[in-house]
């Protein structure tokens, strides 16, 4: 076996491991798997009387068959039971039939008790899967998240996981069913006849080593037509998402033969499996069908010198055609396990990723903020990059200091402030809150402190107030008003057909720009923060707008520690200080005045880079629906 299909069957019974929670529905699938394979034999072996009888018309009776089963038992069979056995020969084969009957139907409802048992533990062991995998993403580092790709991940979620579901039912339901009634035929075969059966034994591994042939072919090709989809979902997400883009670019015609290309991938991959799957069933059936010619040319010529008796060579044949029956559901398992083996791999790769710790309990809860929050020589890099993104910056910042960060675009502001709430941490040095590494402090006391709104606003396919209200379950009607008043968004919010019960839409695509950044503020602020970090918080809203939230957001300020980075001068003559950066140092910091007179770099930046008080004087609102030009 190569190393590769060593290590995706690896990963398949690692994740198969899910299943053991099941493990008493387990044992009733496996009793009912058993029950259903006894039937099936016993109803073989209940054939030979029956055929003796037509056959050989002075043969041994129903009766005279029990009675050397008896001995051969060592008289376990009572003799009253013997005695009601008929001694006609007609009667023996109604009798016989009846029983067979009788099995039947007991084997059709462990059969279905089997595949029912079965697929309720593959679905409940994918869940749980699926469950792991998704709370492994949600917990990813946001520096590694950076390198995932989104549709990969999700597609490994979804699409992934429900291929590995039909794995686990192949295994549990078919795999089993299929080989108990395999060894239940051989079983029977090898007590008429054991000779015949023999040679079957000695050419099985030639099959065996067929039906793996095909399923590395299989696994390979299953592996790539994923991993092709996963890229296909990601062009479909991303030219539906930035359908704008693509029409006032004229972008139809490349995103259309994106799309194709990737397509015809997909197809590649999965008709090469097509081949594969297509060829296991037809050459398995061929290589049974000649075995079992062979073994019925053996088999005439000992009936022919008198060497078997015609009923054990037909029940012995009939009892082998029905095992190597087997093997071609045996066949499409495999192929079905191989396919499986390769999504298994792909969603043990997301499992495997590292996470943060949100629930360390022996590290302590981080104190509410009140004295001063530090950057203690902090270096960051981020991954597959050889240039800090931030170079030792030492920085303090008093408790209830409003504090601007500006500098030019890729300076290390936006990188800077996500180290607060530890979105990354650094590599060297320390950010300290009231002089406590938050490092060593547990993640979600940390974060319960902090508000956050950037100029990318995130808002969820659910209700205004929902949004509102994200990670504050226990929060009132009036606190979400409340908050929501003070960010400036309760006019438009009433405005709406239900008002705080109005759904978004996914990513808030039922508002306008600056109504969600609006929401943005009001779900920071209902956090009641003592640190708040605002990346360009209003630069969607309009001039009018923005001199009443910023009037809120002065009150709301007070009292705690904030972080702001600003393209407008007006926001940055409300700081207290403030910072410039550049190549991720800290350049100067000090007042609007002081660094005017003594910074270059502040100087360019107020040249070119912060918008004047005169902007947006035409009093367009962008919550009236108006969005930025540029796309």
């Amino acid at each position: 076996m190569s190393r590769d299909t060593a290590g995706s069957m690896s990963a398949f019974w690692q994740l198969a491991r899910y299943m053991l929670r099941y493990r008493r529905t387990i044992v009733f699938a496996l009793i009912a798997a058993f029950t259903s394979a006894l039937t099936f034999g016993a109803g073989l072996l209940a054939m030979q009387p029956v055929i003796s009888a037509l056959i050989d018309k002075n043969g041994p009776t129903l009766r005279e068959f029990a009675m050397r089963a008896d001995t051969k038992l060592n008289g376990i069979i009572p003799d009253s039971l013997i005695n009601m056995i008929p001694v006609d020969r007609f009667e023996g084969v109604v009798v016989t039939f009846i029983a067979i009957i009788i099995m039947t139907i007991i084997g059709a409802l462990v059969n279905f008790l089997h595949a029912y048992w079965s697929m309720t533990v593959a679905i409940r062991a994918v869940v749980n899967i699926r469950r792991a995998a998704y709370d492994r993403l949600i917990r990813l580092p946001l520096a590694e998240s950076l390198s995932a790709t989104t549709t990969d991940a999700i597609s490994r979620i979804i699409r992934d996981t429900n291929m590995l579901r039909r794995g686990f039912t192949a295994l549990l339901s078919k795999a089993v069913a299929q080989m108990t009634k395999g060894l239940a035929g051989l079983a029977v075969a090898i007590m008429v006849e054991w000779r015949i059966t023999l040679i079957t034994l000695v050419v099985a591994p030639v099959v065996f080593v067929v039906i793996r042939k095909f399923g590395k072919v299989i696994r390979r090709s299953a592996n790539l037509a994923l991993s092709r989809s996963a890229l296909l979902l990601g062009a479909v997400t991303e030219s539906i998402q930035g359908l704008r883009v693509v029409k006032v670019h004229n972008g139809e015609w490349y995103e259309r033969g994106r799309f194709n290309r990737i397509n015809r991938d997909v197809m590649r991959a999965e008709l090469t499996m097509r081949t594969a799957r297509a060829a296991s069933s037809p050459v398995v059936e061929a290589l049974s069908t000649i075995v079992l010619c062979v073994l019925a040319t053996i088999a005439c010529w000992y009936v022919l010198h008198d060497q078997l008796d015609p009923d054990r060579l037909i029940v012995s044949l009939a009892s082998l055609g029905m095992a190597a029956a087997t093997i071609k559901p045996i066949t499409n398992v495999m192929n079905d396990l191989q396919e499986s083996a390769g999504a298994a791999e792909r969603i043990l790769g997301v499992l495997n990723m590292p996470a943060e710790d949100l629930r360390t309990r022996d590290l302590p809860g981080l104190p509410r903020h009140s004295e001063s929050l530090e950057f203690d020589r902090v270096t960051f890099s981020y991954p597959n990059t050889d240039r800090p993104a931030i170079r030792e910056v030492s920085l303090r910042c008093q408790f209830g200091e409003k504090v601007a960060f500006v500098g030019p675009n890729g300076s290390g502001k936006t990188t800077l402030l996500s180290m607060v709430p530890r979105l990354f941490d650094p590599d060297e040095g320390r950010i300290l809150i009231d002089g406590k590494d938050i490092a060593e402090h547990n993640i979600r006391s940390l974060r319960r402190q902090i508000g956050v709104v950037t100029q990318d606003t995130i808002l969820f396919d659910d209700t205004i107030a929902a949004n509102i209200a994200y990670g504050m379950p226990g929060a009132t009607r009036e606190q979400i008003i409340t908050a929501a008043r003070q960010a400036n968004a309760h006019d438009f919010i009433m405005e709406k057909p239900g008002g705080y019960d109005a759904r978004v839409g996914e990513r808030g695509v039922s508002l306008s720009g600056g109504q969600r950044q609006r929401l943005a503020i009001a779900r920071a602020i209902l956090r009641d923060p003592t640190i708040l970090i605002l990346d360009e918080a209003t630069s969607m809203i309009d001039a009018r707008s923005e001199d009443d939230i910023n009037t809120a957001l002065g009150s709301f300020c007070r009292g705690r520690t904030t972080l702001l980075i600003a393209h407008r001068l007006s926001t940055v003559l409300h700081a207290d200080r403030i910072v410039v950066m550049d190549q991720g140092r800290v350049i100067d910091s000090g007042s609007h005045e002081v660094l005017l007179g003594r910074c270059g770099i502040y100087q360019e930046i107020c040249r070119t880079q912060l918008a004047p008080d005169t902007r947006l004087k035409n009093g367009a609102d962008s919550s009236a629906g108006t969005e930025p030009a540029v796309y």
